[in-house]
């Protein structure tokens, strides 16, 4: 009876395995390099933002819910997000390569728009305070609240959602619905900029598959030829 052999598997891409390429090397460090410096560029840039007149745009379905300070319990569901999701993608560093790809890219465009589209906040808007990013990050003397479209907050729960599966895939989109509805009930979005954001995020998070997925790629390659 003739040998049937089996077609060479793939490893797994553990981080002993994906660290030997420089592919990925290269790649997870520009990533993290043009991260640090989006981060360091961002507080010019709302000082900027805040100093510029914008428009200020109708909102029926804004102007239909009652206004609280809901800060506290969006970030507990941003925060809770965060760890569900890192605990599902550092044992994987493919994934993690796409997620922090698209974050940036994500990002980027979200600091284009706000360039091409000058608005004004919400009527009765509270801001929104974040304890970490707001004490790290978005350092002024006052609230950001020109930060518009699209809903960054939204947008990055979306991402979380993407980069992982199963039951957490599930709680990560509820939560995304209700940052979501938690920003609006605050007034610190519009309605539009809350719908855009999964556009938006599932768009970012396609494109950066091309950016992690080729090194994938790369290193099954690699393995089968061991």
């Amino acid at each position: 009876m003739p040998q049937v052999i089996a077609a060479p598997q793939a490893l797994p891409a553990t981080w002993s395995t994906t660290w030997e390429q420089s592919a990925f090397r290269h790649r997870l460090l520009l990533t993290l390099v043009l991260l640090l410096l989006l981060v360091a560029n961002l507080p010019h840039f709302f000082a900027w933002l805040q100093a510029r007149p914008g428009a200020q745009l109708p909102d029926p379905l804004l102007a239909l819910l009652p206004v609280y300070d809901v800060s506290w319990p969006t970030f507990i569901v941003i925060y809770l997000s965060a760890g569900v999701t890192l605990t599902h993608v550092l044992p994987r560093p493919y994934a993690l390569l796409r997620l922090l790809g698209a974050y940036w890219l994500m990002q980027t465009c979200r600091l284009l728009l706000l360039v091409a589209l000058p608005l004004e906040p919400p009527v009765g808007i509270l801001p929104l305070r974040d304890p970490i990013i707001d004490t790290f990050i978005y350092v002024a003397a006052g609230p950001i609240t020109k930060d518009l479209f699209f809903s960054g907050h939204t947008a990055t729960i979306m991402l979380l959602a993407l980069s992982v599966a199963g039951p957490r895939r599930r709680w990560l989109l509820a939560a995304t619905a209700m940052v979501g509805l938690l920003v609006l009930i605050q007034h610190v979005h519009y309605t539009y900029d809350v719908v855009a954001a999964p556009f938006f995020a599932l768009g970012c998070y396609w494109l950066a598959g091309w950016w992690a997925d080729t090194g994938a790629k790369e290193l099954n390659s690699f393995s089968t030829e061991k």
